[in-house]
């Protein structure tokens, strides 16, 4: 039952720095020049809410011993390791092609838009419509660099988070399965 509570607050933990990202960002952090609404700031409150959903499915299963809601839970973080599994097999693939976007400067989106101009996120000080027409508002650093050089830097502590969330959604597919075993042993028993 800890297990699943430290699962929840993760989730709020997650879902509290989108909400931030997205009061103190705005529209900063857009992922896709095609789908504006796709933000860091999105992708974490989506994240951060299933977590939670998906924790307390969990909590309320081992409290109420819910066979039900065990396995609901059970077969939500399989798929998702699975999930996790496959975008790191789906990264070393395409490791040597990974191009930030396609981004190597600011110059990238010119043909993107068939015009001089840059999504408003490339704009040192965003406003709407800001990467329409004045350059000397926008930032000029390739994007690649710097997302390769960050990965770089930061790989031991990513591959440690990544090895952590591994076994700690190991250790849940575990417990939610002793748990569900031991409610059909027990229904059994007293059946």
């Amino acid at each position: 039952k800890v297990f699943l509570i430290i699962k929840s607050l993760g989730g709020c933990g997650i879902l509290g720095v989108g909400v931030w990202l997205s009061v103190t960002q705005g529209n900063f952090a857009t992922l896709s020049a095609s789908l504006p609404s796709l933000s860091a700031a999105n992708l974490l409150i989506a994240v951060g809410t299933i977590i939670m959903v998906i924790g307390c499915l969990g909590c309320v299963g081992a409290v109420k011993e819910s066979r039900p809601l065990l396995l609901t839970f059970f077969i939500l973080l399989l798929l998702i390791f699975f999930l996790e599994i496959l975008s790191i097999m789906l990264f070393f693939i395409y490791q040597d092609e990974f191009r930030c976007c396609g981004v190597t400067n600011h110059t990238d989106w010119f043909e993107v838009y068939n015009a001089t101009r840059v999504p408003d996120s490339c704009c040192l000080e965003y406003s709407d419509n800001c990467g329409l027409d004045n350059p000397g508002t926008w930032w000029t650093a390739p994007c690649y660099e710097r997302v390769k050089d960050w990965l770089n830097e930061n790989l031991v502590a990513l591959w440690i988070f990544a090895l952590c969330t591994a076994l700690t959604q190991i250790l849940g597919l575990v417990f939610s399965m002793t748990m569900f075993c031991q409610t059909v042993k027990v229904e059994t028993f007293y059946a």
